[in-house]
């Protein structure tokens, strides 16, 4: 798992079995899902490696915000390989249960060293709490 320090970066990771549980951290909400999609595609690239040169956007209707976060790290993701991206910014807006997002990256080149490839979001460890912190959003991804 790639090195952050969770105080600057607003993600850390947790072992799990054969997968990787992404955690995102944030002031609110859309933030820690924000921090969240950084932490699982840090896994697959280092984001300082990757120019924000092509914009995704995605858009879902989900009222319960744990399934909201798998939902939107899936959208990303299947949206990133369809299109042969590599993602490094996120920005996530929330209108009731209308979610509305974005991604820039560039698409994948020699350049860029590959990390662990990323399947998709699960339900496994799906959690999103609130306390005096601010908002942590966590979940498996499989790898």
């Amino acid at each position: 798992m790639p090195d952050n320090d969770a105080s600057t970066s607003g993600y850390g990771y947790f072992d799990h079995d054969a997968d990787v549980g992404v955690i995102g951290r944030g002031d609110r909400l859309e933030a820690a899902f924000e921090s969240a999609a950084a932490a699982t595609f840090a896994l697959m690239a280092e984001p300082a490696a990757v120019r924000a040169d092509e914009r995704l956007a995605v858009e879902f209707v989900e009222g319960d915000v744990e399934l909201a976060l798998a939902t939107w790290l899936n959208l990303l993701l299947g949206e990133a390989r369809r299109r042969g991206l590599v993602l490094r910014e996120f920005h996530l807006h929330r209108d009731g249960e209308r979610w509305r997002g974005e991604a820039r990256g560039e698409r994948w080149h020699e350049g860029i060293e590959r990390g662990v490839e990323v399947k998709g979001a699960t339900l496994t460890a799906l959690r999103v709490s609130c306390g005096p912190g601010g908002v942590e959003a966590r979940c498996v991804v499989d790898v």
